[in-house]
């Protein structure tokens, strides 16, 4: 895994290996092991390389990397499917100087071109100068596991980086965008779901996840072409539950072992759910016999009621582990939030954000360079609980007897919950659940009516951006739908996008076997009755896996990395910082001098959690 930036430009002027070395410098925590910086010989393209050493650890496998005197490539990746492609285009005449993925991928693009990303099981954003051609081609994989930002202006230039920071190092100018910084204090968006490039500053694009894009030095143009969707109406309604768990277990099987393969030691994060215990466990099937054991790595809240402790113990009770554990604290919080905000770049959601840094940062001690992760599962198999309502509503129009069955089941299994509240509760779960079609736009008008009532944003301001608030669709035409959007439109990339900065913060690489292109594919396959049944999430998991302990495979609690936040925003110093920013966003008029007077304080803490913890997040930004 690495870093990558560059410069395309029609001047040669602008392309220097200083101010590519200044791009690649910004990212080293990225590519710690090496690092390369390359100019074409018409001085058009310049590519740079940070390189965190995966495969073949030699200087040979360094980048940028040349192939058939006409292919030149920075790639952030891993190709784990690799030996595969590799044996195939040996016996079609194709040569190999190293044994890694990178010149595998220059290969096989020499072979099939554009078409070569249907054959690549992995994570990867890359950019590639086809020297014949004069042509850039860029890449970013199917979920959107590895970033790619870019900056272009039409007939100049066109710079790449993996972060948005190689961006400003290359003097690119940092500028918010105040629709999106309108968007994230109105209604928290991270993204926008409407259009996937947007990101906080402008003159700052990323390339859309299951996107390439091209961009000819010719006339300096960029075309940008989704190569990946998922066809989530293509429903196999004939599929028998022994069918679909003998798949089931197949693919997931051969997406482990797939992404164990490694020249640096591998572990696992393991929180205690379903998916990251399951991951553990088949890693530890895998490897029986061959004497290592797996170092797992775990966060842990001694006396938080939502700690996971005891549910890490069963399967470390199970498998032939080393575990290892981290508390974080809103007091280390604090001492890393500028760090932590730093690699992040954007805001994030929650302060679970910070618990998976500290998990990274354990690795990193421990020297164990590449974690596999349970990431993933929840938005392809149901593991949320407001995935009910969608599936109650299916079946309330297409099979009322079963509708019924299935409202009664869930709430019998869940009546003594205290970890989940009901979907049957709440304004919001009442309103989505009746209201689906109109609930977009009632938050719309709530936003509206509680500025009026409020006065929290500049007038200026809100009248200038309040139009252009995104839209959010509530409305699904059943389960597979709604799960499709969770996975391609709002949701798993977000996480993707925590995942990646705070693993490469750190310098460690995160694999999710949950996000092989087959199984995901296979999985949409399945009726919503496989992945929702007898009121349990992910029941054709549970059903399938009889390798977990049963405290953990039939557990009906949804937590996740969840620390204790709503304590950790009482603290002083965090209270200070949240006052300070609002300080700054009404100097900036984004927000009206009457905020000031709403302290955290007290009661007011409370609502911290969901109102304040964004003006703690938005200290860069403001």
């Amino acid at each position: 895994m690495c870093g990558i930036a560059g410069i395309v430009s029609k001047n040669p002027t602008e392309i220097s290996k200083d101010r590519l070395k200044q791009m690649t410098d910004i990212i080293s925590h990225r590519g710690p092991d090496g690092e390369g910086q390359w100019i074409s010989e018409n001085g058009l393209v310049g590519l740079g390389h940070r390189r965190l050493s995966i495969i073949d650890l030699s200087h040979e496998a360094d980048q940028p990397m040349h192939y058939l005197d006409r292919y030149s490539i920075v790639f952030n990746n891993e190709i784990y499917n690799y030996i595969e492609l590799r044996a195939t285009l040996l016996t079609q005449g194709y040569q190999f100087k190293t044994q890694s993925d990178t010149e595998v991928l220059m290969a096989l693009y020499d072979r099939d071109k554009e078409q070569c990303l249907q054959l690549l099981d992995g994570m990867f954003s890359f950019v590639l100068y086809d020297s014949k051609e004069n042509l850039i081609f860029c890449a970013r994989d199917r979920f959107g596991e590895k970033p790619f930002f870019y900056s272009y202006e039409k007939g100049k230039h066109f710079l790449f980086g993996s972060e948005m920071k190689c961006l400003w190092a290359g003097g690119i100018p940092k500028e918010v965008n105040n629709r999106m910084l309108f968007n994230y204090l109105s209604y928290g968006y991270i993204e926008n779901p409407e259009d996937l490039s947007e990101t906080f500053y402008n003159n700052c694009t990323r390339l859309p996840q299951s996107h390439y894009l091209t961009f000819s030095l010719s006339n300096l143009e960029i075309k940008i072409v989704k190569y990946f969707d998922i066809n989530w109406k293509n429903i196999d309604q004939q599929i028998t539950v022994a069918q679909a768990k003998e798949k089931f277990h197949e693919l997931l099987y051969t997406s482990v072992d797939r992404r164990l393969r490694s020249d640096v030691p591998v572990g696992s994060s393991l929180s205690g759910g379903l998916d990251s215990s399951l991951i553990v466990c088949i890693i530890d099937e895998l490897r029986k016999g061959n004497g290592l054991k797996q170092n797992t790595f775990s966060a842990v809240f001694p006396g938080f009621k939502k700690d996971e402790r005891k549910y890490m113990d069963y399967v470390i009770a199970k498998t032939n582990v080393d575990p290892h554990f981290v508390t974080p604290s809103d007091n280390g919080l604090i001492d890393d939030i500028e760090k932590l905000s730093w690699h992040q770049e954007e805001p994030y959601g929650s302060a679970s954000i910070y618990v998976q840094y500290c998990v990274m940062q354990l690795a990193k001690r421990e020297n164990v360079t590449v974690l596999l992760d349970g990431q993933g599962a929840d938005e392809i198999l149901a593991g949320y609980h407001p995935y009910y309502i969608q599936f109650h509503n299916e079946l309330r129009k297409t099979n009322p007897a079963l509708y019924k069955a299935e409202k009664a089941a869930y709430t019998e299994l869940h009546k003594d919950n205290l970890i989940n509240p009901s979907v049957n509760s709440g304004l919001q779960n009442v309103v989505k659940k009746h209201f689906p079609k109109t609930a977009g736009n009632l938050r719309k008008y709530y936003q509206y009516f509680s500025q009026a009532r409020k006065n929290e944003f500049n007038k200026d301001f809100f009248q200038e951006y309040y139009k252009q608030s995104y839209n959010i669709n509530y409305h699904f035409d059943g389960l597979n739908h709604s799960l499709y959007n969770s996975t391609c439109v709002k949701g798993l990339h977000e996480l993707l996008r925590y995942a990646d900065r705070n693993s490469m913060a750190h310098s460690r690489e995160v694999r999710l076997p949950f996000l092989s292109h087959e199984l995901v594919e296979f999985l949409y396959t399945l009726p919503s009755h496989f992945k929702i049944r007898d009121g349990w999430t992910k029941w054709i998991m549970r059903e399938t896996f009889d390798i977990l302990p049963k405290e953990i495979g039939w557990r009906k609690d949804k937590i996740g990395y969840e620390p204790p936040q709503k304590s950790w925003m009482e603290n002083e110093a965090v209270v200070n910082k949240i006052e300070g920013n609002k300080n700054k966003l009404v100097q900036k008029g984004i927000l009206s001098h009457g905020v000031l007077k709403n302290k955290v304080m007290g009661e007011d803490a409370n609502l911290s959690v969901n109102n304040s913890w964004k003006f703690f997040m938005v200290g860069d930004i403001a």
